[in-house]
């Protein structure tokens, strides 16, 4: 279990006296409370980045995802790491349907970033077997480490399914253990985050009383995407410690918040 630090505490509620979103991320403080990765992967990562920062962030991840993104670009800019998103509306799967189609680009796409670290948000495509799921996990593991890079797997929110979700859901459950076994069994080359952390169990619409997931059941409200992103940054942070995130004073209220991905809000 990942235990919230003094300095991450203190920072966040420092947080929380800044008008605006910073004003909705108090509630990040309890989120570093729960659990937030495997334990195994979790350590065994820690000590093989050797203390090193991070030099670029490349996301990799659905349309929950492209919403992340704008706020993670932000904070990633103030703490002066290079940040790109491969996020894609409706896909950015590697197991499921169309994930054919996305590794005809993905393995030159990963090269050509020339990433230090790729994270890879489990995606609502992420369909199939538990054997199926495991080895695209392996694929993804093997072409990010063929990089040169380190891969860090964060599961997916959770959501309100509907009729095209519905009959997906166990295979969707299954996910995060698929990409465990595989984290295992990395030699320290991965790791998983539990976000469950920031999303909780189930979906919940509100947080606080304001919108923090959107009406369609799937996606985030900018309430949520900046608690995810200090949640990650501080994730990272405890993973790389030469890399130290940028006070969300920085970052929060810069305009993103208005982005046309946040809908349902």
């Amino acid at each position: 279990m990942t235990k919230t630090s003094g300095t991450k505490t203190a920072r966040i509620k420092a947080s929380s006296l800044v008008p605006g979103l910073l004003g909705l991320l108090l509630l990040t403080g309890a989120c570093a409370a729960q659990p937030a990765a495997t334990a195994g992967a979790e350590s065994a990562a820690t000590a093989a980045s050797g203390g090193q920062g991070l030099s670029k962030v490349l996301f990799i991840g659905d349309s929950i995802a492209v919403g992340e993104a704008v706020p993670l670009t932000e904070a990633f800019a103030a703490g002066d790491v290079r940040f790109q998103s491969l996020a894609s509306e409706g896909g950015g799967n590697v197991v499921g349907p169309f994930s054919d189609k996305n590794w005809q680009k993905l393995p030159k796409e990963i090269a050509a970033a020339e990433p230090s670290v790729v994270i890879y948000q489990i995606t609502t495509f992420d369909w199939g077997s538990g054997k199926e799921q495991q080895a695209a996990y392996r694929k993804l593991l093997s072409t990010v480490t063929g990089a040169g890079a380190k891969l860090v797997f964060v599961t997916m929110p959770p959501i309100k399914p509907d009729d095209f979700y519905r009959p997906h859901m166990a295979e969707l459950e299954r996910a995060p253990a698929a990409a465990r076994a595989v984290a295992k069994a990395s030699s320290g080359q991965a790791t998983v985050l539990d976000a469950s952390a920031v999303w909780g169990s189930a979906y919940q619409r509100n947080r606080d009383g304001k919108p923090d997931r959107s009406t369609d059941g799937i996606h985030s409200c900018p309430q949520g995407a900046a608690r995810f992103t200090v949640w990650l940054l501080d994730e990272l942070a405890e993973r790389f410690p030469g890399f130290t995130p940028a006070d969300p004073k920085v970052w929060a209220n810069t305009g993103w918040a208005d982005d046309k991905h946040f809908k349902g809000c």
